[in-house]
């Protein structure tokens, strides 16, 4: 790499870091439930070794008992004790690994497309712009850049995959990394429930792209590679014999956890068949087909226009007014993708990576909320990777045209990518934490800041856990930052913690509230939503939403 192009990557690289970490604890505006579970856990672990239920340094955390794979918390552990219990900290794995996941990138489209083979004409000469503008691109991606600014689980799987391929094609070439690769795949298994489907697929398909340079390598690197592969799964097969309950999220998500309208259209559609013996019908409307057909949907849904560039899908998941990427980006990934079907491309790295993108989207569609920007950000790096493509292949047809006409396009292409992009930035960093504070679950902290100024008047706090205020028991014990020692002690160990149902410590108590029915003496502190209290109840404090719509009243009873 020359100079300049090593001041282009360190500069990617820092824009990169800056999109990442700029703000992080204050955009998006607050921690939701999942991080403040993670970031809970991650002191308990540090502080005791146990999670909140007691279990001793669990691969599955319980989590709300919706079961997830323990990874991120272990590596939020560093964070927290650096920085603190804040949404900094839990957020600063993903942002490091999103940082990262843009300077790894770079190396594994090199490996894949700046090798000795013959190269396409529309590559030659570009064997660094590629790499270069795919790891840019990603810096930039508004879909990357979601989700490595929030505690999910799905961004540190994408770094893995990456690591996994970009250490599979260097091991066919130094058999020692093999091994490493087959650790990463394993590792990979406890960061994401999708990535249980995904991973074993992706090095399937490695293994089956590249078997002849495979069966090239010394049987002792291969031997070891299953080794270390075998050992990291087995601990994950033996809590899926003894611990059904590690599946049950993926049951409540899939798309046949509730059947009822599956089997009710079907049975309406097959006594109507029946009836006028429609033998077509019969088959079509039978509920395997049906299921079969959902799959299908889902998968394709993924494909869709509008979720892609328009609205994407939860709040949560995007930026306001934006999808998931930018619109300047089309017409560029149909040329990239036009490329990779039709150029002379690396047959294998052809393969691999359309088998990569042909595979993402498969845990998705088993899923009920299809389409997913989270069970499907593994599509990254590869559409970056495709727009690259486009922006080089477009390169030379732009250089034929006349000076004037390029000079036009020139100035309209770049006039639409600068209000395209500052767009996407003004909506996540200025009018994101206004527009969807809610989703976010926004007045927690405030709320925890207020009741710890007067909770010395109060025998008891009585905290409402329904919707906006869900989980509310999590987010005092990390505003409070509660000792996790004396949190598993009051819960008990041996009964694994506090019910689902009914939570508490010292004098709080989280559960819904029923004004009405609620015992009053001037010594109970009640906080709950706007709704929960009548007009002229006493009312210490209303804390806002960013919108300036009502979220907590903390009520004296």
């Amino acid at each position: 790499m020359k100079v300049k192009e090593k001041i282009i990557f360190l500069s990617i690289l820092v824009l990169a870091g800056f999109l990442r970490f700029w703000q992080l604890g204050q955009t998006p505006p607050s921690p939701n439930w999942d991080e403040v579970s993670l970031g809970y856990n991650a002191l308990s672990l540090y502080e005791t070794g146990r999670d909140e239920y007691g279990q001793f340094l669990p691969l599955i955390l319980r989590s709300y008992d919706d079961y997830k794979p323990a990874l991120y918390t272990y590596l939020a552990v560093p964070a927290v004790q650096l920085f603190g219990l804040s949404a900094f900290a839990v957020r600063f794995p993903a942002a490091l690994l999103g940082t990262l996941t843009v300077f790894f990138t770079f190396f594994l489209v090199k490996e894949l497309f700046s090798s000795a083979e013959q190269k396409p004409s529309f590559i030659i000469h570009n064997s660094l712009s590629i790499p270069l503008l795919s790891s840019f691109l990603l810096a930039i991606s508004p879909w990357h850049l979601q989700f490595s600014r929030v505690a999910f689980e799905s961004n540190i799987g994408v770094f893995v995959n990456i690591l996994v391929v970009l250490f599979f094609l260097k091991g066919l070439k130094r058999p020692l990394l093999l091994p490493l690769c087959a650790f990463l795949a394993g590792l990979n298994l406890y960061v994401y429930q999708a990535e249980k489907i995904f991973t074993p697929l992706l090095v399937l398909s490695l293994l089956l792209i590249y078997r002849r340079r495979l069966l090239a390598v010394k049987r002792s690197y291969l031997i070891a590679s299953v080794a270390v592969g075998l050992l990291l799964t087995i601990p994950l097969i033996r809590l899926a014999l003894t611990t059904p309950e590690i599946f049950l999220r993926a049951k409540g998500t899939s798309v046949a956890a509730d059947q009822t309208p599956f089997l009710s259209k079907s049975a309406a559609r097959l006594s109507r068949d029946s009836l006028s013996a429609d033998y077509f019908g019969l088959v079509f409307d039978n509920r395997r087909f049906t299921y079969i057909t959902a799959l299908a949907g889902g998968y394709l849904s993924h494909f869709d226009f509008n979720w892609l560039f328009v609205n994407g899908d939860e709040a949560r998941h995007h930026a306001p007014g934006m999808g998931l990427l930018y619109l300047w980006e089309l017409p560029f990934l149909l040329i990239g993708i036009y490329q990779l079907v039709f150029s002379t491309l690396p047959r294998q790295s052809k393969l691999l990576v359309t088998a990569w993108l042909l595979i993402a989207p498969i845990p998705a569609s088993f899923s009920s909320g299809a389409p997913h920007a989270v069970r499907t950000l593994r599509w990254l790096p590869l559409l970056p990777l495709l727009v690259a493509f486009g922006l080089v292949a477009a390169w030379p047809f732009f250089r034929r045209l006349s000076k004037p006409v390029r000079l036009t396009l020139a100035g309209l292409a770049a006039l639409f990518f600068c209000f395209n992009s500052f767009y996407f930035l003004n909506q996540y960093f200025v009018q994101q934490n206004k527009l969807n504070s809610q989703v976010w679950q926004y007045g927690y902290e405030q709320a925890v800041a207020e009741v710890r100024t007067v909770e010395n008047r109060y025998d008891r706090v009585i905290v409402s856990n329904q919707p906006h205020l869900d989980q509310s028991y999590m987010f005092f014990l990390f505003f409070l930052r509660y000792p996790p020692d004396r949190y598993q002690s009051s819960g008990g160990t041996v009964s694994g913690g506090f019910a689902e149902e009914h939570k508490g410590f010292g004098k709080y108590t989280f559960r819904p509230l029923k004004w009405d029915e609620e015992e009053k003496n001037g010594r109970t502190l009640f906080v709950g939503r706007p709704q929960d209290f009548p007009p002229e109840a006493k009312t210490l404090k209303t804390i806002y939403f960013l919108d300036g719509q009502p979220a907590v009243r903390l009520v004296e009873g």
